[in-house]
């Protein structure tokens, strides 16, 4: 399946790469006794959701693109824990990374800086 993006009149791009994003949605309390586990140094369970759930990307994906609503198609598009900002030029570009750097601020979503691209 192929899939076609306009991104035309675009020259500037950036992408976010989101840190464990999966380790950044909290398990609800009564569902984190379903991710325990014993092992012969005690008992443990997950307070965060852990990598390998089978539904760990719908759920993330669905949270990036609630939480990226407003500009979805408009200058972002998001897969799963990676973000792409696109924008005609510098001026415009620096405003779109700011409205979005600001948003993962106030939902406390944290990125890599190190796996992005600027």
């Amino acid at each position: 399946m192929t899939y076609s993006i306009n991104f035309k009149g675009s020259s500037v791009y950036s992408k976010i790469d989101m840190r464990s994003g999966y380790h950044q949605l909290r398990v609800r309390e009564e569902d984190i006794p379903k991710t325990a586990f014993r092992t012969r140094y005690g008992h443990y369970a997950f307070q965060v959701m852990p990598f390998g759930l089978t539904n760990a990307p719908a759920v993330f994906m669905d949270l990036m693109n609630r939480v990226c609503k407003l500009y979805l198609d408009k200058f972002v598009i998001v897969f799963i824990d990676d973000i792409l900002i696109y924008s005609k030029d510098e001026r415009e570009h620096e405003e779109h990374l700011k409205a979005i750097l600001e948003l993962l601020k106030k939902e406390e979503l944290y990125a890599k800086f190190s796996k992005c691209e600027f």
